[in-house]
Formats: structure tokens, C-alpha cells, sequence
């Protein structure tokens, strides 16, 4: 197996066994023929809250065989491989999302892992109990109830029984399937007994006791020089909070519901900082290797997304290992968007007030790309860049993926077995960092606000270790395993296809500018194959001697944290408003904020 220097981004399919063509909408495409036009599609529909329908699933992973399969080196499936579970007159079992997520895992080591393609899924959710679930164990008879949800359970201190989501810990029999369970940082142990395991062939087998433990793991995509690392985001989701509310509620628990976070920094065994400790080992030891790491899971950190503890960790960690991480791919959002982490959100300021509801996406990033507009000289060690993904599932907008590309110049052979001897990668991993030196919001405030109660305790306060950046790591400067950029296809007009008309994938927009179509992948890399493939564009990009394209609007030169940071600043400063208008464009596929 040769590298081509790109790789798949796939996230969120959803598909749903139940879709029917021509249904209301209001049924979640179920059932019901409107009189109104608002039905669903053949191939999906989009800007709905309806799933996508097995054949589109099956179209968009046809469709990847076919026009991609040979032309990348490694999948990022970050997650979501079941419909939601929001028709009340047919609740998803946990036979039915079992069955999804194997059929779609066969089909991509079909397409695949057959041709020596790793792939690297992300657990996403997977609410196998429910409110109903919870809401009965007080007035049934607990043995029973339990054996109707295929589940056996220890109790360590208080009988009651719950899953939220994934948010658990293993050892234990569902991770043995395809995610986790849990023990709970709180009190309980239960599993859900199954028997295969549906990413068996995704994990390798140096990583399956971790994996069988949380759900998170890591691949070695290039032995000795890249490898990727999924994240179980479920540990880390402030959105459980309502679901273990529930369960304090309903068992009767003697705690402070409203006081509970993932990742805090006196629950040192809580799954969140379980998983964060073995992140923190797994980056250390990739970078003592001298290797490059990609982090994908399937929800993005923010601090609207996560535990406020299990953020400031996420962002440590991130800034901690600038130089080795290249890149972090998230999903669940279904909308087209970036954002940065910044040192400035470890620091510790008085809680603002509330100044209500939240803003739409679009113009929050547009506030924090102002931000970034306020301050001549940028410091590139104080940012990560998240990447989100749109979705596959036209729910709320239309089916997407990605395409990245990556540089591979420099190297002798591009023959995977042979890229960790190297004598280009060696000499690389021999030369020394630039620097790696102590940076850390502002440690004189910190200093004073970590005397307080409030934030005594806070792991804003805990973490002290030297912060590894270097401007001549791949995540800043063009050189080997940088991202140099990506390739986005959607089905613009969904319900234009029907049985007689197939849809078909198309390109909406490509980051690089269009000279890095053809030419060579930096300076020294003459040769190197390009960016996209030829016959995966658009015949007006296929045409000689192009120099403007409505499908290259960012022209960034690669997708380092200064490239990315450049472009923050030009959407921030307002000054080109076609540029915002195409952003948000990217974002909502042409409708509203879902």
C-alpha cells in the first residue's frame, strides 16, 4: 500500500430503517401522506429533522468506492451510525442500533479495510435506556426490568440502575460490542451484555484493553510517523447532565444534582479524567517517538459542548502538545464551521453576567473572530484550531464529506511498510525542537483567583506543565504530515433525484487556492501527486490556464494554526463581505441555522 497523501472525514449517517418516501415530515418520515408538498425526498430531506434513508447511506458509501477508496489512506468516521430516537410510535431499541452500526461497519471494511485502508470510528451517541427506562425502576420489579433491556448489573453502593448516553467505564461487555459502559465515578456498575463486537476489525489489537475500558484508542495509520486518536466524547458532554439529573430524581439520590460536572479535579477515578490521563500518556509517548497525531471524536470541545472541568483539560492538552498534535476533526454539529481554543479560556475572571438567550453559531464565531482582529501580532502557541465536519444525514441541511490532503513530500518511498525507516523522516525526528517553554494564561491572576474557594479546585489551577510548541512544527509551518487543505462534496438539490435519478455527489468548495491544484505540495516536493485527483473536479477546474473559481474561496495556503488564524482574522474584520456571506453559506448548506 502506497500513501496518496489524503483522507477521508465521514460523520453522522444516521440511517433509518423506517424512512418511507413521501411522508410527512412531521412523522419524522415514517408515515403520513401530506396534503402539502412538504414530503420527504426519495434520496432524503433536507432541512427536515428526518434521518437519512438506507439508500442514501449506501449511495454516499457507493459513491466513496467508487471515486475515492483508491485514492486515500485512512478513514476519520466520527460517529453517529443510528437514527435518533424521536418517534414515539417507534422508540429505537438496542437491537435496532446494534443492527445499524453493524451493517455500516461491514460495509466500510468492505470498502475499506479490504484494501488495506485503516479506519477510525468515534463513539458517538448511544442513549441504549432512556427516561422510560429510568422513570420505571422505581415501580417495577428491578430484575425483570433489567432482563427486558438485556442488561446485568452490580451494585457497588445504591440499587438503581442507569445509561446516559455512553458515559461510562469499562471493562465490560458493551464496549466488547462497539462502545462502553459504565461504572459510574458516582456508584454503579452495569453492563449491557452482548456478544460480537462491531469494530473488532477497526481496533487494533495493541490498543482493544483500552478500548474495551472507555472506548478510546489510538491507530498508527503510518507506522512510526502518523497515527490518529479517538476520543470517547461521551465522558466529556455537558448535555448528560440532564439525564443523570434525572437519575438522582428518580433514585432518590442524597447529592446536588445541579452541582455535578464531568472531569472534576477531586474525582481523580471519574471516566473524563481517566480518559484525559491516558490521553496525556499517549501524546507523550507519540511525541518522544517523534510522530504526528490527528485527534477526532464525535463531539466538538467548546465550552458550550463540554463539562467546564473536562474543557480546560481538552484545551491544556491541546496547547500542551501543539507541536505534535496536527489537527483536531469533530462531528455532531452537522454545520460546516471552525473555531480555536485559546490560552485565554484557562485563565480565570470573575463570572459575567447573563446576558440572555445563545447567540446563533454563524454569530458567535463572528464575535470571536473580531476578537482575534483586536491584537496586531497574533502569539500562535496560545491557539488549536477544531475542525467540524457537516454531516452525511441531510438533518437540517444537505449530505456532505470531506476529502483532506496532507504533505508527503520529502519522503524516499511512499510505500507505508517502509516510511518508518525513512532516512528523510529519521534526520527529521533527530533535529531538535525550537523551543518548549512554560506559557500559561496569565499565571498572576490565576495565582491570586486559585486562592478562592470557587476555583481552589479547578484543574485551571492544577496544570503546570511546560507547554511544547515550536514554529516549525507541522501544525505551523508547511512541511511533512502538515494539512494542506480540504475538498467538500455535497448533493446541493437532494429532492431533485427520484428511482430514475440518481444522486451523485458534487464538489461545493476546496480550501487551497487553485494553483495548488496542479502544482507541486511545497517548495521541495516536486512531484507530488496533487491535492484532488482530476477526475474528482468539476470540468471548469479541469481546464487549463484557470485562475478564479467561485469553488476556491479561502485560498488558504495550507491548514496550519497560522493559515487558519489568518482567515479568522479576515472573516473577523468584515472588510470582505462576500467572504462572510460564503462562510455562512458553507455553514447552514444554503438554509438557517438548524
Amino acid at each position: 500500500r502506497r500513501l496518496h497523501g489524503r483522507f477521508l472525514h465521514i460523520t453522522d449517517m444516521h440511517p433509518d430503517p423506517f424512512y418511507k418516501n413521501g411522508t410527512s415530515q412531521s412523522s419524522s418520515c415514517h408515515r403520513n401522506q401530506p396534503k402539502s408538498a412538504a414530503r420527504s425526498g426519495y434520496y432524503g430531506t433536507p432541512f427536515s429533522e428526518c434521518d437519512s434513508p438506507l439508500r442514501l447511506t449506501n449511495l454516499t458509501l457507493d459513491f466513496l468506492e467508487k471515486n475515492w477508496s483508491a485514492e486515500i489512506d485512512f478513514v476519520i468516521w466520527t460517529g453517529d451510525s443510528a437514527r435518533h430516537d424521536n418517534d414515539r410510535k417507534i422508540p429505537r431499541t438496542t437491537d435496532e442500533i446494534y443492527d445499524s452500526n453493524r451493517a455500516v461497519a461491514k460495509k466500510m471494511s468492505k470498502i475499506f479495510l479490504s484494501k488495506g485502508i485503516p479506519v477510525i470510528p468515534s463513539l458517538a451517541h448511544v442513549r441504549v435506556i432512556n427516561a422510560y427506562f429510568v422513570s420505571r425502576v422505581l415501580n417495577a420489579n428491578l430484575t425483570a426490568l433489567l432482563q427486558e433491556y438485556h442488561v446485568t448489573w452490580y451494585v457497588v453502593k445504591i440499587q438503581c440502575v442507569y445509561c446516559v448516553d455512553s458515559l461510562v467505564i469499562g471493562p465490560n461487555t458493551i464496549t466488547n460490542e462497539f462502545s462502553s459502559c459504565v461504572v459510574t465515578p458516582i456508584l454503579i456498575v452495569f453492563c449491557l451484555t452482548t456478544v460480537l463486537r462491531i469494530w473488532s476489525s477497526f481496533i487494533p489489537f495493541a490498543s482493544y484493553q483500552v478500548f474495551q475500558r472507555g472506548a478510546y484508542y489510538s491507530v498508527e495509520v503510518v507506522p512510526n510517523a502518523l497515527a490518529v486518536i479517538s476520543l470517547n466524547t461521551m465522558y466529556f458532554y455537558d448535555a448528560n447532565k440532564g439525564y443523570l439529573h434525572s437519575l438522582y430524581t428518580v433514585c432518590k439520590f442524597d447529592t446536588d444534582t445541579d452541582s455535578f460536572s464531568g472531569c472534576e479535579y477531586r474525582e481523580p477515578n471519574d471516566p473524563g479524567n481517566l480518559q484525559f490521563d491516558w490521553l496525556d500518556v499517549q501524546l507523550e509517548m507519540f511525541r518522544s517517538r517523534g510522530m504526528q497525531v490527528w485527534i477526532t471524536g464525535h463531539v466538538p470541545p467548546s465550552s458550550g459542548n463540554y463539562f467546564p472541568e473536562c474543557y480546560y483539560r481538552y484545551v491544556e492538552l491541546s496547547l500542551r502538545y501543539q507541536d505534535t498534535i496536527l489537527g483536531h476533526l469533530f462531528g455532531h454539529m452537522n454545520a460546516d464551521h471552525f473555531f480555536f481554543l485559546d490560552a485565554k479560556d484557562l485563565e480565570i475572571w470573575p463570572e459575567a453576567a447573563s446576558t440572555g438567550g445563545e447567540s446563533p453559531l454563524y454569530d458567535s464565531l463572528i464575535s470571536d473572530f473580531e476578537e482575534l482582529c483586536k491584537t496586531e501580532e497574533v502569539n500562535y502557541d496560545n491557539y488549536a484550531v477544531i475542525n467540524v465536519s457537516p454531516s452525511v444525514v441531510p438533518n437540517p441541511y444537505v449530505p456532505s464529506f470531506r476529502i483532506y490532503s496532507y504533505n508527503i513530500t520529502g519522503l524516499s518511498s511512499t510505500v507505508v511498510r517502509d516510511i518508518g525507516r525513512d532516512e528523510y523522516l529519521i534526520e527529521l525526528k533527530k533535529s531538535k525542537r525550537k523551543h518548549s517553554r512554560y506559557h500559561h494564561g496569565n499565571p498572576e491572576n490565576n495565582d491570586s483567583e486559585c486562592r478562592k474557594e470557587p476555583y481552589r479546585d479547578s484543574w485551571r489551577c492544577k496544570l503546570k506543565q511546560p507547554w511544547h510548541s515550536d514554529s516549525e512544527a507541522p501544525s505551523r509551518r508547511n512541511t511533512l504530515w502538515t494539512g494542506l487543505g480540504y475538498a467538500q462534496y455535497t448533493i446541493p438539490n437532494l429532492l431533485e433525484f427520484d428511482e430514475k435519478h440518481e444522486a451523485e455527489y458534487r464538489l461545493e468548495y476546496l480550501t487551497f487556492p487553485i494553483s495548488r491544484l496542479d502544482a507541486p505540495r511545497s517548495e521541495e516536493g516536486a512531484g507530488a501527486p496533487p491535492a484532488v485527483p482530476m477526475r474528482n473536479l468539476p470540468r471548469s477546474l479541469r481546464e487549463g490556464d484557470v485562475r478564479r473559481s467561485k469553488y476556491t474561496p479561502y485560498e488558504m495556503e495550507d491548514l496550519s494554526i497560522g493559515s487558519w488564524v489568518e482567515l479568522g482574522r479576515r472573516l473577523g474584520e468584515g472588510k470582505e463581505e462576500k467572504l462572510r456571506r460564503r462562510f455562512k453559506k458553507y455553514m447552514y448548506m444554503g438554509g438557517e441555522e438548524g
